[in-house]
């Protein structure tokens, strides 16, 4: 844990609760670590000490050196295990297409600017409909919005963004159920909306069936893109490009 850290601080408003609940054992390596028990019992180690935290504390870095140490137990279930909250989310994904081409065009400067500007104008689409970015994926960003019409939308300001930068996007929407880690997204469906993107060709917007479902008596136009199959999803799927 780098100087400075402390579970109260850094972990608590990602997964709740007042007390860690993991297990924690192991030897430290390098530095000192603290923790309290839920009775009010302050215990510390250093390096080459053994330790074996239960259930039910809080702790802490001490001084001015990261402490690290080497867990046999706790932090699987830590990572693993941490408060998940699923809901129900559309997703939008989004890559440049011959990225790596256009970037040997340019040179690295003229890329980096070029990047620089089109997540700029990524984020404005994705604030302006509401949504929420995730991260980006190198060429690609993905956003998770509320209702699967604003992620559309966002998608088509995206692509007229990108465009007139001269590139061209592949874009793809998809709705189901994520779990939400922190600011992280997980989930089958999250993979099904990054293979749902992959099928799009340039400058194309590619949505579920479920999407385009959710989207009727809106003043958008789908056109049947017909079947698909999704590398690494069962079945075959139903597709629709959006026409505007």
């Amino acid at each position: 844990m780098p100087v400075g850290w402390a579970w109260r601080t850094h972990v608590q408003q990602l997964y709740g609760g007042e007390w860690c609940e993991a297990r924690h054992a192991g030897v430290m390596i390098a530095g000192r670590f603290a923790w309290q028990l839920m009775d009010g019992t302050v215990n510390e180690s250093a390096i080459g000490d053994l330790f074996d935290v239960p259930p039910g504390h809080v702790g802490w870095t001490v001084g001015d050196e990261d402490a690290v140490s080497l867990e046999w137990a706790g932090l699987r279930r830590w990572v693993v295990g941490a408060r998940t909250s699923r809901v129900l989310a559309s997703l939008l994904f989004t890559d440049i297409v011959d990225s790596t081409k256009v970037a040997s065009r340019l040179g690295d400067a003229d890329w980096h600017d070029l990047l620089s500007v089109h997540y700029h104008q990524a984020h404005e689409a994705i604030e302006r409909y509401g949504g929420r970015q995730v991260a980006t994926t190198g060429d690609g960003v993905p956003a998770t919005f509320d209702a699967a019409a604003a992620a559309v939308r966002c998608a088509i300001q995206a692509r007229v963004a990108a465009q007139a930068q001269g590139l061209d996007l592949r874009l793809g929407v998809h709705v189901g159920e994520i779990d939400l880690a922190g600011n992280d997204i997980r989930g089958v469906t999250v993979h099904e909306a990054a293979r749902v993107m992959s099928a799009a060709g340039p400058g194309e917007i590619l949505v579920s069936e479920q999407v385009q479902l959710l989207c009727r008596g809106s003043d958008f136009t789908f056109e049947d893109a017909g079947e698909h199959v999704l590398k690494g999803v069962p079945e075959r799927w139903h597709l629709f490009r959006v026409v505007t």
